[in-house]
């Protein structure tokens, strides 16, 4: 069988329970779910690109 990766992109700045809860169904639905972080240039971060990275938990 094969298998089915997803990609959920967002600068998550700041990650919130919306994100973490689309994340977890994700990652339910999909044999890999990779949360790419991408940095906007129109946007003023609250936070950097390795805090969001490491609050993100495991991975």
């Amino acid at each position: 069988m094969k298998k089915v990766i997803a990609i959920y992109p967002g600068s998550f700045d700041p990650l919130t329970n919306g994100h973490l809860d689309l994340i977890e169904r994700g990652s339910k639905i999909f044999d890999e779910l990779v949360v790419a972080i991408l940095r906007n240039p129109e946007k003023d971060p609250l936070f950097s690109l390795g805090e969001r990275r490491d609050d993100g938990g495991d991975d």
